[in-house]
């Protein structure tokens, strides 16, 4: 031997002792600790690998928190145009009043039957032409000594 001083090498190293573990191979036949059922006990979700959908780990599932669909839309339902009798102080007194009138005045915007309701008062003599009136707005336009006509 030489008085040298020996030179680390590659092949001189090695991980710290416990630093290392060697994996733990599971499932792997019937001779082992962990065979047959590889330390998952039988049967259940928790036994297989898979998760149904939608599962949230035992939470109330986002899907059974919401509330259903209630209800319907009535594909026939009657849209009126509606006015108040208020509105209505806008034209002179002893004039008729008709859907096309109110449209004009930009009173009512979309097409289709008008409704009268009884928000207000009504301090004119008007004969009022609409599809349909409140009981309420009936008698306010006869009070103030007008009439209410259905078309």
């Amino acid at each position: 031997m030489s008085d040298k001083k020996e030179q680390l090498k590659l092949h001189h190293l090695s991980p710290a002792s416990g630093s290392k573990k060697k994996k733990i191979r599971v499932g792997r036949g019937e001779g082992g600790r962990r065979g047959k059922t590889a330390g998952r006990g039988t049967k259940g979700l928790k036994a297989r690998n898979t998760l149904r959908p939608g599962f949230e780990g035992g939470q109330t599932p986002l899907a059974m928190r919401l509330p259903k669909l209630r209800g319907f839309n009535n594909p026939n339902k009657e849209e009126f145009a509606i006015v108040n009798v208020s509105t209505l102080n806008e034209f002179r007194a002893g004039s008729e009043v008709t859907p096309e009138k109110l449209r004009e005045k930009g009173l009512i915007r979309h097409k289709g039957r008008v409704k009268v309701l009884a928000e207000g008062d009504l301090s004119k003599k008007l004969t009022v032409k609409a599809h349909a009136f409140s009981a309420s707005a009936k008698t306010k336009i006869e009070e103030a000594g007008g009439t209410a006509e259905v078309i």
